[in-house]
């Protein structure tokens, strides 16, 4: 069963090939006639490390293509470099990728802070910035950042949705903050204050930052609570999302816990801060979960079973970190596809701006990718779920 459901993998991959192909082979830095060089960096270590599995999903998924002969004949060498989740880091280490082992693109790398501290020099590089693991807003900037391009949707496409469903379901909301004290965090609060408009001056009540390296965020929930929310916003990584469910729940406070998409995984926040502490949060998401079984039959979801089962098998299956690390690859796949033997930095980027309602398998159904060499934004549909204390269901049009 296993190695029909891999075949299916592979053939689907295959199958997505429809781009041009050069008449005359055209190489970039990193590539052979038999091999790709790409490079990442991932918090392997620090405070964020939970989030690493992305990494280690896009490494299998990549060891599963090349055992079946890679892309047009070449097997990717991913060289995936631990930077901790500090800037600094990040710096030196994409450095080292583009410089000493000379990738032909940085491709997923983690973090929004992180990302920020190499977008300048990959685009005065002319190096891929492909499909980061981070969901700012400016990774959308084709006029000044031609080179950048992010995979998960924006924050702006998220906090609309919460905004606007917030509007219907509970109008005279009071919402309290929790957020984390860098770009990624600060970037969800302008989104949502941006989407409320004038009347976020009215809505939002008190807001509390905690930094990576807190031991909790109790004072903080401690004091979101006192000043009168009964609407809770969290945006936050797996590990202080699953605090702040825990506490919220702890000190018997039951507001309308909304908390975004990076802290929504079952496997690596919900189950940390308690299944049945977690009943009624409301999410994001434009992937299916693992957790979900309306996908038992499903052969998409078949098949990325068969895929962990053999590829990752310490992975957890209900994290739905590996199912981005799975989704991501495919992405970049079809990039690589796309581009034929003209393998140079610049066409493998002009390739990224030119996706077509592009369906892959793990994408909720309906959800397209779409670029343009003006639209960087790859996501742009969100569907809103509320768990129920064993999975994450889907909201109807009506919010409810």
């Amino acid at each position: 069963m296993t190695a029909k459901w891999i075949r299916l993998i592979v053939l689907a991959a295959i199958a997505a090939s429809s781009g041009p192909v050069s008449a005359e082979k055209q190489y970039g830095p990193g590539v052979t006639d038999t091999t790709i060089k790409i490079g990442q960096t991932m918090p392997y270590s620090g405070p964020v490390s939970a989030w690493a599995t992305l990494g280690r999903a896009e490494a299998a998924y990549f060891a599963m293509l090349n055992e079946h002969g890679g892309v047009g004949g070449r097997k990717i060498e991913l060289i995936s470099l631990d930077d901790g989740y500090s800037p600094p880091r990040t710096v030196e280490q994409t450095r080292r990728l583009v410089e000493q082992d000379e990738v032909l693109l940085v491709f997923s790398a983690f973090g929004t802070p992180t990302n920020s501290a190499i977008q300048k020099y990959l685009n005065a590089k002319k190096v891929p910035h492909l499909f980061l693991a981070a969901m700012a807003n400016k990774w959308s900037d084709p006029e000044h950042f031609p080179w950048t391009m992010a995979l998960w949707h924006d924050q702006n496409t998220e906090t609309a949705a919460f905004a606007a469903w917030l509007s219907k379901i509970h109008p005279n909301a009071k919402v309290g903050l929790l957020y984390q004290n860098d770009d990624f965090g600060k970037d969800y609060v302008k989104g949502l204050k941006a989407a409320l408009g004038p009347k976020a001056l009215t809505t939002i009540v008190a807001e509390a930052s905690y930094e990576v390296t807190d031991p909790t965020v109790d004072s903080q929930i401690i004091a979101l609570k006192a000043a009168g929310a009964d609407t809770l916003f969290t945006f936050a990584s797996p590990k202080f999302a699953a605090l702040s469910i825990r506490k919220t729940y702890d000190i018997g406070w039951h507001p309308v816990h909304i908390v975004a998409h990076p802290g929504t995984s079952v496997g690596s926040t919900l189950r940390p801060a308690g299944l049945e502490k977690s009943v009624g949060l409301i999410g994001a998401s434009f992937l299916k979960d693992p957790t979900d079984p309306q996908w038992r039959d499903d052969p998409a979801m078949r098949a990325w079973l068969a895929w962990m089962k053999k590829y990752y098998p310490e992975g957890d299956i209900t994290d739905w970190f590996n199912v981005f690390g799975y989704t991501f690859a495919q992405a970049l796949v079809r990039v690589l596809q796309q581009s034929g033997d003209n393998l140079t930095r610049e066409n493998v980027m002009a390739q990224a701006t030119q996706l077509k309602q592009l369906e892959l398998p793990m994408l909720l159904p309906g959800i397209r990718i779409n670029t343009s060499p003006t639209d960087y934004r790859t996501i742009k549909q969100l569907q809103l779920q509320r768990f129920d204390g064993t999975r994450w269901v889907r909201l109807d049009e009506a919010g409810n």
